[in-house]
């Protein structure tokens, strides 16, 4: 049954990293493209992506914790809110939607119109280490928004408007470097659909810098945790997760009602399980609340 409840979890909230990734692409790189009778303005695409972000935050963030991001889930396998392996299938959930959702989206998409299909690309003007640069401050101050707004210790509110508030500030100002990425997976869609990997690297490196670094200043000097080696060492391996779910198995025993009514049975324990149509809702896991 541990097994079972584990897959469970770990199943719902992938699908919802893949469902999320997807429709931000979507969204968001649809809002980039060059109609010729109305051209998007940056202040369009910014708002978009913003208004996408707000929504797929609110949707999935008590599913997965709404990371839609490889330079989140990393920043927060840095701070020791998540194990290893989860990080590892989140990252592949989010590739796979973002690939999902730009395919979609070139599907549904008049061929005069793709061009260059909303490829992450550095202006003329601007060298590779004035992208990387920029990616990398874009990133932190999204990543540092993340963190602030979905800290249990600073507030216990949604944080999708928040969340959504930095992905529009990012977009006003790096739009004009590189597009504006500040998340790997969005760009690597585009790039897969279109097969344009020239500078691709710069999306990886950028992006995921500036997370660690938010990781660290946030968890280690702004907010510093009382975590201690051997915690975070079964963070990050996945045994605390799976302690957690042990500890919580013998209460659930004791609250089952002595019945043989199989309909009473269901409502006791299957609905922890996902078996009953009455499934009641799981908080998620600390540290996985977001973006």
């Amino acid at each position: 049954m541990l097994v079972c409840r584990l897959w469970m979890t770990i199943s719902k909230a992938l699908f919802a990293e893949f469902l999320a990734t997807g429709l931000y692409v979507f969204f968001g790189v649809g809002s980039a493209l060059r109609w010729p009778l109305v051209l998007p303005s940056v202040l369009q695409i910014a708002i978009t992506f913003n208004l996408a972000t707000a929504v797929i935050v609110q949707v999935t963030w008590k599913a997965s914790g709404a990371h839609v991001n490889p330079a989140v889930t990393l920043a927060f396998l840095v701070g020791s809110q998540i194990s290893l392996p989860r990080a590892v299938a989140y990252v592949a959930a989010q590739l796979a939607g973002a690939t999902a959702g730009a395919a979609l989206l070139y599907g549904v998409t008049p061929g005069d119109i793709r061009e260059n299909f909303g490829v992450n690309m550095v202006r003329s003007s601007a060298s590779t280490g004035q992208a990387v640069a920029v990616e990398l401050i874009l990133t932190l101050q999204l990543v540092l928004c993340v963190f602030a707004s979905t800290d249990s210790r600073q507030t216990t509110g949604s944080p999708a408007a928040t969340i959504g508030a930095s992905v529009a500030v990012g977009h006003l100002i790096g739009f004009y470097f590189t597009g504006c990425s500040m998340n790997p997976a969005r760009s690597f869609g585009s790039a897969v659909v279109m097969g344009k990997f020239e500078v691709h690297w710069i999306f990886w490196v950028g992006p995921l810098t500036g997370a660690v670094l938010a990781s660290l200043i946030y968890n280690f000097i702004l907010f510093p945790d009382t975590k201690t080696l051997a915690q975070r060492l079964a963070i990050l391996t996945g045994s605390a997760e799976m302690e957690k779910m042990e500890g919580e198995e013998p209460q659930r025993k004791e609250t089952q009602p002595n019945s043989e009514d199989p309909e009473m049975e269901c409502v006791s324990g299957g609905t922890e399980l996902g078996l009953c149509p009455q499934a009641s809702e799981k908080s998620p896991e600390s540290g996985q609340h977001a973006l």
